[in-house]
């Protein structure tokens, strides 16, 4: 039951909410494997590639801000706990120890690749339901995708 009344039928609730909560959950591992990598890369274009990671953590925080409230403001509870990132992330594992320039980059260009996946399967979902949502998750999605482009472009 949710104390914060909203304008969705119930079933557009539901499947506006799982769609919110599986965009949550993606931004924050996003976030998390991206400060990994950024803490633990080396290689001769470590600079540029470390620098890179972290315009990565901030969007990736950013968007899951938005797409938390807007779980919130629609009466969805949003789970960002780390059991629920962890069994439901659509971005792989990141190796232990130093991660050569060339991996970092492969680690994000997939990484990004499968939760762009996710978002754009989410914008088809969400298109009846609740179009807000939806104008949430297309803005999100180009700002991924714009970089997915500049990883792909450094390998």
């Amino acid at each position: 039951m949710s104390v914060v009344k909203s304008s969705l039928s119930e079933q557009q609730r539901k499947v506006t909410g799982e769609a919110l909560q599986g965009a949550l959950v993606d931004l924050i591992d996003l976030s998390l494997v991206s400060k990994q990598v950024h803490w633990n890369v080396i290689g001769p274009r470590f600079r540029s590639v470390h620098l890179q990671l972290d315009e990565v953590v901030v969007t990736a925080r950013a968007h899951s801000d938005v797409v938390a409230e807007r779980a919130s403001a629609i009466g969805v509870t949003p789970d960002g706990r780390a059991a629920t990132v962890a069994s439901s992330s659509a971005v792989g594992a990141v190796p232990e120890g130093w991660i050569k320039d060339v991996e970092a980059v492969r680690i994000l260009v997939d990484a990004l690749g499968a939760v762009i996946e996710r978002m754009r399967e989410r914008i088809q979902l969400t298109a009846e339901p609740d179009p807000v949502t939806q104008d949430i998750l297309i803005g999100l999605t180009a700002d991924l995708e714009k970089h997915a482009w500049m990883f792909q472009a450094e390998s």
